[in-house]
């Protein structure tokens, strides 16, 4: 045996094990979002709930392992050498794609990818064949691949798109209908039974369908359950709503034990159906070493691939393992489920995607259906329906993401249909069913209101598109690769094993750090238990380290200008983007700010949203001079003139005085001076004129290039808006410190000129 194979066979399990991690670390959302959307039991018990549900769904699946040995292709017609070097290709190319989707936090299927590089792989190495044998040609492709079985297997996940969303939508409907968002009386009339329905669905699909492979179950047991199959339904739904109603009668929160059956349930169902993605090909590709070992024959047809295939339960349970671990530790994971909470949160959130045409026109479709709705039903049944979706008042939603209504409604629509594929070994995309099962639920359940609906689409849209995306790189980058291994050999080997090393732990290591150092929150001004003076000090101490953080970033900028130093330019960039972002979402949180000092009676709402808007223009301003700049020297365009550099830093002593003033006064709370910032401004304002002047003139005798002339005059006019903002947050600052330190005698504290 070639040593170039044991060595593919380590690296098939060093992948493996890397593939388990950002596979799970993509596909947890799939089991963990409605019990955390729903908060319904600390992080750690909800954890540990999918964990027991991960280690017996990994013993079910073992009929799901033959898709990555024969579903997209015919074994017996490549030898072991080529089989091989198909899937460390396929293995290669699927941790590096996961891990790609993971870092930009958007769900993807590890189904869609599984699949498209074990065709791309296949395609690969069977155009290699035909192109060194004479006899054969391009139509001979469809001896090596599976194209019945692989269009079963695109049909099945294509279509769990449509059905998925379509029944969460149902089902949401009707859910709605029964128990409104005040479901309180009506659960204790109805609850133990409809949640007995959904327990009996999760229940049977689950255990009976997703495990009758496992071995735990008889095949008498089986065989009986399935002729008896509705008698053994009822009788297992009054067993259940039974149980459920003597839970309820103890004041057990019943709904909270059928979302959490529901997590263990669809953690099942995914460790079932999905884990034949990460550790399927090592596996077939362990079987075809081990068959060539015991042959002697590096170039025997892998016929035996298309066997049925048994794998060690040891193993089974060794990746098992291995999801557990990455389930409790990966921060990943958490990433991508805040994507969907985002998308079918009942609140007005701080929406991740913006809008776009295809999603306004599709909003506008959905009113215009509406109103045709509108005007066929009598008023008074579209009233009816209306009273049983009115959502509740904000202050008694609390926190939560969706209420626990629609969290049993997506993990019990999605468990049946994941359980229902995975029964007859169609390996439906986890991700797709799941995700479209939340979005037809938020969407019935109107969580998309006319300020998000836009932006919602367009979301689920960008991730839709990024599924087909994956099924397209999949298959390119796997085609690819396998073409480069089979021309190269082991140099090909070598190079593709220290890119995608490299590609790991950039993403992995160095990147993983650059964000944490980078994240940031928004400082909150005022928070729910603030007393007026802790208003003051917040939000002065805000206001002064922006103004501050502001001077610091445009000196910087100018400087590194003047030098065309593109590393301090891209940190001034970075810099300014994260505090255009605290400021917007300071802004969008507005409402709620507004609230708590109306609570207050304290008379200044109308000077904070001021303040607040004048933060956000200083921050827009400074990132249109530091964006220019940076992509100005990026693009190694030519240097700006010395007599554009002598007029800038005239300009820019002007301004640095200003601040100076500016941020003397924020910090010892004495405005007497304000006038006087007014006329430095006036004076700057004088500079900046003249400025523009001299750049006309430059103009004219042709001393300059074009883009060195845009720049610098985006930068002079971007400056005056700063400046000029700059000065009104100042006065609006003032006003509201006035207002906050009014003490009981009516005596203002704050020093500030009428």
């Amino acid at each position: 045996m070639s040593p170039i194979f044991t060595v593919i066979i380590i690296i098939l399990a060093i992948l493996a094990v890397l593939d388990l991690i950002v596979g799970v670390s993509n596909d947890a959302v799939n089991f963990l979002n409605s019990a955390l959307g729903a908060k319904v039991a600390p992080m750690k018990v909800i954890l540990t709930v999918a964990s027991v549900g991960i280690l017996i769904g990994v013993i079910t699946s073992n009929g799901m392992m033959e898709v990555a040995r024969n579903g997209v292709m015919h074994p017996g017609m490549f030898t072991f050498s080529e089989i091989m070097i198909l899937f460390v290709g396929v293995m290669l190319t699927d941790v590096l794609l996961l891990n790609t989707f993971n870092s930009l936090g958007l769900p993807t299927s590890t189904t869609v990818s599984l699949v498209s590089e074990l065709l791309g792989s296949a395609v690969a190495v069977a155009c290699f064949k035909i192109m060194a044998d004479e006899n054969q040609t391009i139509a001979n492709l469809g001896d090596y691949i599976n194209s019945g079985q692989a269009l079963v297997i695109i049909t099945g996940i294509l279509s769990s798109v449509l059905i998925s969303f379509v029944v969460g939508a149902l089902l949401m409907y009707f859910s709605r209908i029964i128990f409104t968002f005040r479901y309180a009386k009506a659960l204790k009339r109805y609850g133990a039974v409809w949640c007995g329905v959904s327990i009996v669905g999760i229940l049977y699909f689950a255990i009976f369908k997703g495990m009758k492979s496992s071995g735990l179950f008889s095949k008498e047991i089986l065989d009986f359950i399935n002729d008896h199959i509705f008698i053994t339904l009822f009788i297992a739904w009054v067993i259940s709503s039974l149980i459920l109603w003597l839970l309820q009668k103890a004041k057990v929160n019943i709904l909270k034990i059928t979302i959490l059956a529901g997590t263990f349930a669809l953690a099942l169902a995914f460790a079932g159906n999905d884990l034949v993605n990460f550790i399927g090909v090592p596996i077939a590709g362990f079987d075809s070493y081990m068959l060539a070992l015991n042959s002697g024959n590096e170039q025997m047809l892998m016929s035996q691939l298309a066997e049925p295939a048994y794998v060690n339960v040891w193993i089974l349970i060794g990746a098992g393992l291995v999801m557990i671990v990455t389930l409790f530790f990966s921060r990943s994971a958490m990433k991508v489920a805040a994507t969907q909470l985002n998308l079918s949160s009942q609140h007005a959130e701080d929406e991740r995607f913006g809008s776009s045409a295809a999603s306004r026109s599709l909003v506008r479709m959905a009113l215009a259906a509406n109103n045709m709705y509108k005007n066929l039903l009598p008023k008074k049944l579209i009233d009816k329906i209306n009273t049983r979706f009115e959502p509740l008042p904000e202050e008694e939603r609390g926190d939560i993401a969706y209420d626990h209504i629609r969290a049993v409604v997506n993990l019990a629509a999605a468990a049946i249909l994941i359980c229902i594929g995975t029964s007859y070994k169609l390996p439906l995309s986890t991700t797709y069913v799941v995700f479209m099962v939340a979005m037809g639920s938020s969407l019935v359940d109107r969580a998309w209101g006319r300020d998000s609906a836009v932006y919602r689409i367009t979301g689920v849209m960008v991730v839709i598109s990024g599924w087909f995306l994956t099924a397209v790189i999949g298959f390119t980058a796997s085609f690819l690769v396998c073409m480069f291994l089979m021309w190269g050999g082991w140099v090909s080997l070598i190079i593709v094993l220290i890119l995608c090393g490299y590609a790991l732990c950039h993403n992995l290591i160095f990147k993983s750090k650059k964000k944490d150092d980078e994240e940031v929150t928004a400082p909150i001004l005022i928070n729910e238990d603030a007393e007026a003076e802790d208003v003051l000090y917040s939000c002065t101490n805000t206001v002064c380290k922006t103004m501050e953080d502001v001077s610091s970033i445009y000196n910087h900028m100018l400087v590194a200008l003047y030098t065309e130093n593109r590393k301090v330019l891209k940190e001034t960039v970075a810099q300014s983007e994260i505090m255009y972002k605290e400021a917007n979402k300071r802004k969008y949180n507005m409402s709620s700010t507004l609230k708590l000092l109306q609570e207050r009676n304290v008379e200044t709402g109308y000077f904070y949203v001021q303040v607040v808007d004048y933060l956000c223009e200083v921050s827009k301003a400074l990132l249109h001079c530091t964006r220019p700049a940076y992509e100005h020297i990026n693009n190694n365009h030519k240097s700006l003139s010395e007599s554009q550099i002598m007029d800038l830093k005239v300009i820019n002593d002007e301004v640095d005085n200003i601040f100076d003033k500016i941020n003397k006064m924020l910090r010892e709370k004495d405005f007497s001076g304000i006038n006087d910032v007014m006329l430095m401004r006036d004076a700057l304002f004088t500079t900046i004129a003249d400025s523009v002047k001299n750049q006309i003139r430059r103009l004219k005798n042709q001393e300059m290039s074009t883009r060195a002339s845009e720049l610098y005059l985006n930068i002079l006019n971007e400056t005056k808006n700063m400046v000029l903002q700059s000065r009104n947050l100042l006065k609006s600052q003032a006003y509201f410190l006035n207002k906050l330190s009014v003490p009981e005698d009516g005596v203002p504290e704050v020093k500030i000129e009428s």
